[in-house]
């Protein structure tokens, strides 16, 4: 169900500008690149030599993150030369929060002076071709949250009513990630990511549904800060680890601890392919 309880846009755009001033006060570099952190990647973080760090509950008006693993602050530093905005941890929609509050870290992210997002995500396989551990290069996405952060008034001094989406992740982007992993020789995939309401993990039929639909991935976030960057025009490139095989024939239970382990297995791969990327950006 779409959300319901939508922020005049004139309130929200005075509560974006508030947390921005917030935020702003706290550094003197110029960041350019973001960074989203997801489920069991939040250890990317150590590898950024910070000028600040900022606990999401003293900015104004940001949400709190509520999941495991997702520490909840936001680093502003160095990484392999260039200054970077990160957030350990994001918003879900399953933690009750609307698709303008999941996204309202971006939208602040932009008035910061961010023009290339860097997303991360755990998710299921659902392309047999694909293993635990497994990075996998975001080259597309099917919303099937049933809401979009767009909906309501536009916030026409951020982008246009109606954004293109025919090429959501950079192609630019893509390319370098991919010079870089072979480089490093990691072994990387590419893919359709699809994202759904959860919180539960879902059904064999619905595993079968996803991925007779074209979605090679599945989660539960991502696609609401993608659309939210594309409406302002931002490059982004999304990164996946698989953490568990969606695969209906074969299909086991999966626990939370699960899921983080094989993150933070992946995870030092995806840590070096980040570091050149981000240098080679």
């Amino acid at each position: 169900m779409p959300q319901t309880h939508l922020i005049p846009s004139i309130a929200y755009c005075t509560m974006i500008d508030e947390a921005t001033s917030f935020i702003r006060n706290k550094f003197a570099t110029h960041p350019s690149i973001g960074i989203i952190l997801g489920t069991g990647l939040g250890a990317v973080a150590q590898h950024i030599i910070p000028e600040c760090i900022i606990e999401y509950r003293d900015i104004p008006h940001f949400p709190l993150s509520t999941v495991e693993s997702h520490t909840g602050r936001l680093i502003i530093g160095t990484l392999s030369g260039k200054t970077v905005i990160a957030m350990q941890g994001r918003f879900h929609y399953y933690e009750g929060y609307t698709m303008q509050e999941i996204t309202f870290p971006i939208r602040v992210l932009y008035a910061l002076g961010i023009s290339t997002l860097l997303v991360s995500n755990a998710c299921g396989a659902l392309n047999p071709e694909f293993s635990r551990s497994d990075i996998m290069i975001i080259e597309d996405h099917i919303n099937l949250l049933g809401d979009n952060p767009l909906i309501g008034q536009n916030l026409s001094q951020f982008g246009p009513r109606f954004p293109d989406m025919s090429m959501p992740y950079h192609q630019g982007l893509i390319s370098i990630a991919e010079q870089c992993a072979a480089e490093l020789h990691i072994p990387i995939k590419k893919g359709v990511y699809v994202s759904v309401p959860g919180p539960n993990l879902e059904t064999r039929a619905e595993y079968r549904f996803l991925r007779i639909v074209g979605a090679d991935v599945v989660g539960m976030s991502t696609i609401p800060e993608v659309i939210v960057a594309c409406h302002m025009n931002m490059r982004v490139i999304g990164f996946s680890i698989i953490t568990d095989e969606c695969f209906s024939e074969f299909l086991q239970p999966v626990t939370m601890s699960e899921i983080i382990e094989a993150a933070e297995k992946a995870e030092p791969n995806l840590v070096k392919l980040i570091t050149s990327f981000i240098q080679h950006v």
